[in-house]
């Protein structure tokens, strides 16, 4: 998707200035990176936040008209007010074409419902990672990564390095490391019901192979039987 706004030069800056320009419905800003100077600018509020809401204008180029000079930019950091829905300040980066980026691209998991993993062990995909930083020039940028969940089973991950990505695009990782995208797990509480159905059924085993005589023969056979009557004396 391509997303189109048009940003406005802000002539004042500091607190009290941002504050006035909130509450006429405007959102302060700033667009920096390549060789020009950094330019304070303000954009419709209502207009940002619908915007905002779209998960592609976090993760793809955009077109930013400015003084009537369209030009591509990302988008590198919002602020929001702590529990208002309103947007404090918002960060933009110019893009240079031949210059490789770094981004934070979403993840979207596929076909989890087709995993071995679900299908057999009714097992529960866990999204360990929900965004993946990737570097690759402007023109190469995905909106998102797919992660295909179809061979997924019980126990196992999936990491970074076992992701399809994009030609042009890399993964940046620190240290080495390949961390786990996603893993398929048996929730605790199936796997402690399951122990507690197997030892219920293995306590009744026994009972059900007892036979109906061995609880009297266990106590000594029949009582009455046990003892000889006992002898009267004969009175003269």
């Amino acid at each position: 998707m391509q997303f189109d706004f048009t940003a406005y030069p802000r002539n004042t800056e500091g607190r009290g200035a941002s504050r006035r320009m909130r509450r006429a419905g405007k959102a302060p800003g700033i667009l920096y990176g390549g060789t020009a100077t950094p330019q304070p600018i303000e954009l419709d509020h209502n207009a940002l936040i619908h915007a905002l809401k779209n998960e592609s204008f976090h993760s793809t180029i955009l077109n930013m008209t400015l003084d009537g000079t369209a030009q591509k930019v990302l988008l590198r950091d919002v602020q929001m007010h702590p529990f208002k829905r309103q947007v404090l300040h918002v960060d933009f980066q110019r893009v240079d074409e031949n210059r490789r980026i770094h981004m934070k691209v979403p993840l979207h998991f596929s076909n989890a419902e087709d995993s071995p993993a679900v299908k057999l062990a009714a097992a529960i995909v866990s999204h360990v990672l929900t965004e993946l930083d990737i570097s690759c020039l402007p023109k190469d940028l995905p909106g998102f990564i797919e992660v295909d969940l179809s061979e997924l089973g019980v126990g196992q991950s999936i990491h970074v390095s076992d992701l399809k990505l994009p030609a042009g695009v890399t993964a940046v990782t620190h240290g080495g490391m390949n961390p786990v995208v996603a893993t398929a797990i048996i929730p605790r509480a199936m796997v402690e019901a399951e122990a507690t159905t197997d030892a219920t059924a293995a306590a009744a085993e026994p009972a059900a192979d007892a036979k109906p005589g061995d609880k009297a023969a266990d106590k000594g056979g029949d009582k009455a039987g046990d003892k000889a009557p006992a002898k009267k004396d004969d009175k003269k």
